[in-house]
């Protein structure tokens, strides 16, 4: 009823929107469901379950954005809305309806069709498996999370777009514990799609890789600190390639100041074993969609090209800075956000080298398999991560596993330094957090090596 509302109406609202000046004009619906499941001591503790509906208005002039919304979509008060956002502003031409794009999810396993039991059984069955390595597993939680999503975008410039989209993320985290060490374990899966995930990742498959992390650990030896060549596995995902180095192609953080990449269009920012892209178009990744939350449809955008920077990431404000086309990066959490610049699935792209001869031409190293949580600054590019899985390198051969290890580096620079790029590529799922909104992505990147990083470790 409200979509329709709006297909009727929009021409009318967003007339009076631009009546007293602005540039661009816009509408956006989004109705969303949205499903929790948590298992933790052994049983279902939390189920959590809701729907939310609402349209956001949004009037960009003189290159500010001006935002209001409702949970309440009425014509009524989608008037006062643009009345208050269009109050003290010339006067706008308003196209409707010249353009149409419509998008789906296509699943097999459709989350809105099945139930809490029916959702219960993979959380139990990982529990199962993450519980059958002993005594030594204490804790384990097992989170399975979806979400359907309709969106609707209405603009000035006679754009119409819908999409709908569904995901699903599930995850398992274990703490095992010996001689009063603890120790953790994660792994996560996701897709743009249906329950359909479990057929391709069991999950008992997702609980043993994170028990087996976490056991893994209770044997490990302190890390030692100091710098070290580095092989950053494929497993380990796009962890640094989003959070080090991804945010600094993003428009608004460039225009601001605030990236370590800003006016160095067309430098060597990186070795030229080295690709960077960020592709929305990729078929059931997390961060995939057909468009973004402006209407824009979904873009493969190369931002590195074999060490030379030859983009950046843009929403429609951004893109209007500086004469250009959105590049459909444009993304918001809901209807109650105002959309901003967003990875989508970001990834170094494969290399020649063969991952297992990159290993063995290591001397002395440390391999990373499993990143953690870290911090960065994207200004200088300067970043911490915590090291979930890594072991040592010695003489081309893998030894033993480190615990209690951060890696300690500059984002441009450890790019500069990869001297190896393999042939395979991991991808990883997450929620990338920018000014308090979190949007679904992927990163991925194949085995790297990087001449020197620092170690921190609790050994010298």
């Amino acid at each position: 009823m409200v979509k329709e509302m709006l297909k009727g109406k929009s021409g009318y609202l967003l007339s009076n929107l631009l009546s007293q000046g602005g540039e661009y004009g816009e509408i956006f619906y989004e109705r969303a469901r949205a499903c929790r499941v948590q298992l933790e001591d052994n049983k279902i503790d939390k189920v959590q379950w809701g729907i939310d509906e609402g349209v956001g208005i949004r009037l960009i002039k003189g290159g500010k954005t001006y935002y209001g919304y409702t949970t309440e979509p009425t014509f009524e008060n989608l008037m006062e809305i643009v009345r208050t956002l269009a109050r003290g502003l010339g006067h706008g031409p308003i196209k409707v309806g010249q353009r149409h794009i419509r998008g789906w999810t296509e699943l097999s396993i459709d989350p809105d069709e099945m139930d809490i039991n029916y959702r219960a059984q993979f959380l139990y069955r990982a529990n199962e498996k993450a519980r059958s390595y002993g005594d030594k597993v204490r804790q384990v939680t097992v989170v399975l999370m979806d979400r359907s999503r309709e969106i609707m975008v209405i603009n000035s410039l006679g754009e119409t777009a819908e999409d709908t989209q569904k995901r699903v993320v599930f995850f398992v985290d274990v703490v095992a514990q010996e001689n009063g060490l603890l120790q953790r374990g994660y792994e996560s899966a996701g897709i743009r799609g249906g329950f359909e995930l479990f057929e391709r990742v069991p999950p008992e498959e997702i609980a043993k890789k994170a028990t087996e992390r976490a056991l893994l650990m209770l044997r490990a030896r302190p890390a030692p600190a100091g710098p070290f060549t580095v092989v950053l596995a494929s497993q380990a995902g796009g962890t640094m390639i989003h959070e080090a180095v991804g945010h600094g192609f993003e428009a608004d953080l460039v225009q601001k100041g605030l990236s370590v990449y800003k006016d160095k269009l067309g430098q060597k920012v990186a070795s030229e074993l080295i690709t960077v892209i960020d592709d929305a178009t990729l078929e059931n990744h997390n961060g995939s969609f057909t468009v973004d939350d402006e209407g824009v449809p979904a873009q493969r955008t190369v931002l590195i090209q074999e060490g030379y920077l030859v983009g950046y990431m843009y929403d429609r404000l951004t893109a209007m800075k500086e004469g250009k086309q959105s590049t459909g990066n444009g993304r918001r959490q809901s209807y109650a956000h105002i959309p901003m610049v967003r990875m989508t699935n970001t990834y170094i792209a494969p290399g020649k080298d063969n991952p297992e001869d990159i290993i063995a031409d290591t001397k002395k190293g440390v391999l990373v398999v499993k990143m953690g949580g870290g911090e960065v600054n994207t200004v200088t590019g300067d970043f911490v991560f915590e090291v979930m899985e890594g072991y040592m390198i010695e003489n081309g051969k893998i030894t033993y596993p480190i615990r209690s290890a951060t890696l300690i580096g500059n984002g441009p620079k450890a790019l500069m330094d990869v001297d190896a790029v393999g042939s395979d590529l991991g991808w990883s799922i997450g929620t990338c957090g920018k000014d308090g909104q979190g949007v679904p992505v992927t990163d991925a990147q194949p085995t790297l090596r990087i001449r020197s990083m620092v170690l921190g470790g609790t050994e010298v």
